[in-house]
């Protein structure tokens, strides 16, 4: 069972939380909420997971299919619940931009299978009620 520790390490809300390999995320409360930027937001790190799920799923899936995925980029972005406690993510978009000699419809079928089959942290969002959109691109290596 994975274990997660935290400790307060910068003013009132600014935490380090590890993982028993010793993995360290910094955490942090907007300084709105008297927090000092001295790292992620806690919600914002549910969109980080969903990036690192899906991209690993994704890449592969793409593996498998032999396809030569040079370099990855993602983008999320996500709206929230206005006025609500807690204010979960309400609408959630992800760009895949995928570079290499890729085919367009393996691509679309990769991130289809991660985003709405393999990939937990999709499904847990999705349970709790977020509406998760993606859009797939595929880029050419430009050789110079």
């Amino acid at each position: 069972m994975p274990t997660i520790k935290l400790d307060r390490v910068h003013g009132d809300f600014g935490f380090a939380a590890s993982d028993e390999n010793g993995h360290t995320v910094n955490m942090d409360s907007s300084p709105e909420s008297g927090g000092q930027n001295f790292g992620v937001r806690p919600m914002q790190m549910l969109l980080m997971g969903l990036a690192g799920c899906s991209a690993i799923d994704v890449i592969m899936i793409l593996k498998k299919q032999k396809q030569n995925v040079e370099d990855y980029k993602m983008v999320v972005n996500g709206d929230r619940e206005a006025g609500k406690e807690p204010s979960l993510w309400k609408n959630v978009t992800v760009e895949f931009h995928l570079y290499g000699d890729i085919d367009q419809d393996k691509a679309n079928r990769a991130v289809d299978l991660s985003i709405n089959k393999y990939c937990s942290v999709a499904a847990t969002l999705a349970l709790a009620g977020a509406e998760i959109k993606t859009q797939v691109f595929v880029h050419p290596v430009v050789k110079s």
